[in-house]
C-alpha cells in the first residue's frame, strides 16, 4: 500500500474540491479490504469537512460488505441516505432527513482498497460536480491499483 501517494493525492484533491464554493461539503476515504477477514476493521484513512470515527461508520461498512448498499438506508454522521442511482463501481444517494431546501447527497465509490464517500449539497448540477470530483480522485487511485 502506497500511503504516501494516497495522502499526498488526498491533500491536493481535498484542497481543490472540499469546502465552501467547491463541489463537495465533505469527504471520507475508508480503507477497505473486501477479501479480508471479518474481524479486520476498516479504518478512516482520510476525512475532510466532517469528523467521524470508524465505529460510527461500522453499519455503513457492513452494508457494503453484505452487498446491500442499494437496498438499505445508511448513515453518514447524523444524515440518513437512500441510494437512488446504481452504477458499476459507484452509487449516488440522497439524504432523506435533510433540512436543506435544495437537499443533500452522497457519491459512494469503491476501488480495490478504498471506499470514497463524497458529500454535497444541492440537486442535479451539484450532484454532477460532486461526481466529477469523486471520479477524479478515484481515477488517480485506480492508476496505482489502489
Amino acid at each position: 500500500m502506497d500511503w504516501v501517494f494516497v495522502h499526498k493525492t488526498w491533500d491536493k484533491w481535498a484542497s481543490n474540491n472540499i469546502g465552501s464554493g467547491l463541489p463537495l461539503k465533505a469527504a471520507l476515504l475508508i480503507n477497505y479490504d473486501p477479501t479480508g477477514p471479518s474481524r479486520l476493521l476498516s479504518t478512516i484513512a482520510e476525512q475532510e469537512g466532517i469528523k467521524l470515527d470508524i465505529i460510527e461508520l461500522r453499519h455503513f461498512v457492513d452494508i457494503i460488505k453484505q452487498n446491500k448498499l442499494q437496498t438499505e438506508i445508511f448513515n453518514i454522521g447524523p444524515n440518513q441516505y437512500l441510494v437512488t442511482s446504481i452504477h458499476e463501481n459507484w452509487f449516488s444517494a440522497r439524504c432523506i432527513n435533510t433540512s436543506k431546501p435544495a437537499g443533500e447527497g452522497a457519491i459512494v465509490m469503491q476501488t480495490a482498497a478504498y471506499i470514497l464517500v463524497a458529500l454535497y449539497e444541492g440537486s442535479i448540477a451539484p450532484a454532477s460536480r460532486a461526481m466529477g470530483a469523486a471520479d477524479h480522485f478515484t481515477a488517480q487511485l485506480l492508476r496505482k491499483n489502489l
